[in-house]
């Protein structure tokens, strides 16, 4: 039985530079018209299949897209927010490592499985490699998640490496603030804790504090964060791109921070708070040898290798809590807990909560974007515990009518 030849339309014509065209309208995928023209009716018809055809293929996608069209438009939508060499590093991890295994699946067909094997090359590989990659990929679901593109998130129940759940870093502890304080009085890093702990900056809004934005002779001195500190290959960057709207902010502080900034600022050649010998301020090297003076005091296990008979032996070491390091008798190992750069921030927000800050009062000094970051992250210190919810539901109720 013969095929039968599908009905051509009738198309309204339109003459351009002297010659007569067919002409059809139709919507394109952002909704918008879109002229197509053919010298006949018959060449005129198959554009306008395939321009639908192509149309649909679009609005499909845009409903339905794979993981490497999500992770493009994650990425593009990163781009407004993290600097050039953060973007970079994303754009490498997820190529390498989300892209490559999963890219062809679409978001929807994406499960938990396929996470998880997705993941098993990166156990080879670094805590911290792995740990940025399943960051990353929970940040493109969760988004994808919040805009409706998938129903549901594969990436719940998604652990750190070796099966474990991230390690969360809690608060410092008012003693554990006097060890720290106190081991590293006098020493380079002293103002950088000082700062974290009591203002609550970021490090890229500690390194890149200028005394422009140090206000210490106000009624009520406080500190303005208006840029922020990268660095590209080690080299450090001042930007006024923070990392977000909320980050801009005016931050009071207490009068142990006042001093220790006045004490500061006298000694200062420089127009960055914490800056090098030439006045400039820190490479990422730089820092880090900063931050080595906190680590070499710590008690925590070290591991060394020595060559044995061609051999590369590893053996640890364990400092004794006030012993004194062997080849460098002013080092004595007096922190018998971990700390990081980030955890003076954390101490900061969780103090605040502790001393009964409203949570709107703490997301605009931390510069969360929402209060909702803040409450998920840190409310739990101290709004689960009993003793503190047990005056709150007596004043909620003293007034319950009796049996």
């Amino acid at each position: 039985m013969a095929r039968k030849k599908p009905k051509i339309p009738k198309y309204g014509t339109i003459s351009l530079k002297g010659i007569q065209y067919y002409r059809t309208r139709i919507m394109d995928a952002d909704g918008k018209q879109m002229s197509l023209y053919a010298t006949t009716c018959e060449e005129l018809y198959e554009k306008e299949l395939e321009a639908q055809r192509q149309v649909e293929e679009i609005i499909f996608h845009r409903q339905h897209p794979t993981v490497a069209e999500y992770c493009e438009k994650w990425l593009l939508m990163q781009s407004a927010k993290v600097s050039a060499s953060t973007l970079r590093g994303y754009t490498r991890d997820m190529k390498n490592y989300i892209i490559k295994p999963l890219g062809e699946m679409y978001m929807e067909e994406v499960t938990t499985d396929d996470i998880r094997l997705a993941l098993v090359p990166l156990s080879k590989k670094s805590e911290s490699l792995y740990s940025k990659v399943n960051m990353l990929i929970k940040c493109v679901f969760y988004t994808a998640e919040r805009n409706q593109i998938i129903e549901h998130n594969p990436c719940e129940g998604i652990s750190g490496k070796g099966g474990k759940p991230a390690k969360k870093r809690d608060a410092l502890t008012d003693q554990q603030v006097a060890v720290l304080l106190d081991a590293v009085k006098g020493l380079p890093p002293y103002l950088f804790i000082m700062l974290g702990l009591y203002s609550g900056l970021r490090r890229e809004e500690i390194l890149a504090l200028q005394w422009d934005c140090v206000f210490l002779d106000e009624s009520t001195p406080y500190l303005s964060v208006r840029r922020a500190w990268r660095t590209e290959h080690n080299r450090p960057v001042i930007s006024t791109v923070l990392k977000s709207k909320a980050a801009k902010r005016d931050i009071p502080i207490p009068k142990c921070l006042v001093d220790c900034l006045r004490e500061a600022k006298k000694a200062s050649h420089s127009d960055y708070v914490i800056a090098d010998r030439n006045g400039e301020p820190l490479a990422a090297s730089q820092f880090q040898r900063l931050w080595k003076y906190v680590v070499v005091r710590s008690t925590k296990p070290r591991n060394y290798y020595k060559y044995v008979n061609g051999q590369s032996i590893k053996y640890t070491v364990t400092p004794t809590l006030g012993m004194i390091q062997k080849n460098q008798p002013k080092i004595r190992y007096t922190l018998d807990f971990d700390v990081t750069p980030h955890q003076l921030r954390h101490t900061y927000i969780t103090n605040l909560l502790y001393g009964g800050a409203d949570p709107k009062t703490v997301q605009y000094l931390a510069g969360h974007e929402n209060s909702k970051t803040t409450m998920d992250i840190y409310a739990k210190v101290k709004y689960n515990k009993p003793k503190e919810l047990f005056g709150v539901v007596n004043a909620a109720f003293h007034q319950a009518p009796a049996q």
